[in-house]
């Protein structure tokens, strides 16, 4: 799926290197956040706002950031194709593990709270999101990993595969945001350092999003 025309000379290489920058700087900001102006991140304690802490910290981080790595993967580990592919299903298989435990975050500490569940947008994206990516990782698994001999079956898959991984990879992305909108909403956030890294972070992944992106349809340089 890589852009081959001759008119496009950059590699996926330097955007590569952009997004695990944004990687980093996401990486960073959701942890002062959490740990800093949210009161921290714990599964057990009397404090509910620390279990719910984990939800974003497992969406963004887990979730949305180790499955563009996963997407990033073909593009910037150079190995051969079968270690690309293990280390591919094996970095979604941690997202889709981090995502379920997201989930059990948020639904647990709403039935702690006695909050209606799945009653927003961002619970209907984040749901639809999360079903998907695990039809999905089963899709890839059974097609790319189990029938592994099967060329022809591979060859016409693929660019299926890799078309419903860009759109559930931004579905993704779309919760994330949507998710700190709402949280910026719910704590009627307006000025100041935590409003600030909110917002950030949400304009960051965004960029992040549109680099792994652009990973996918530039050619690597190796």
């Amino acid at each position: 799926m890589a852009l081959k025309s001759s008119s496009y000379q950059t590699s996926a290489t330097p955007i590569s290197l952009f997004a695990h920058l944004v990687f980093i700087a996401i990486f960073i900001l959701v942890l002062v956040w959490l740990l800093k102006f949210r009161e921290g991140l714990s599964f057990q304690s009397d404090n509910k706002l620390k279990l719910f802490n984990l939800h974003p910290l497992f969406m963004v981080i887990g979730f949305v950031l180790i499955s563009g790595q996963a997407i990033m993967t073909y593009k910037t580990f150079p190995a051969t194709r079968k270690r690309q592919k293990l280390v591919h299903m094996t970095l979604n298989f941690i997202a889709l593990v981090a995502a379920i435990v997201g989930l059990y975050a948020v639904f647990q500490y709403h039935h702690d709270l006695g909050i209606p569940h799945v009653y927003t947008l961002h619970s209907w994206f984040g749901i639809s999101t999360a079903s998907l990516f695990f039809l999905q990782w089963l899709f890839g698994f059974f097609a790319f990993w189990v029938r592994a001999r099967d060329s022809t079956t591979r060859a016409n898959l693929a660019p299926w595969h890799v078309l419903l991984g860009m759109v559930i990879f931004s579905m993704a992305i779309l919760s994330a945001v949507t998710g700190l909108i709402e949280k910026f909403t719910f704590m009627s956030l307006r000025r100041g350092q935590e409003a600030l890294i909110v917002n950030f972070t949400g304009l960051l992944i965004f960029l992040f999003g549109v680099s792994v992106g652009c990973t996918v349809l530039l050619p690597r340089s190796y």
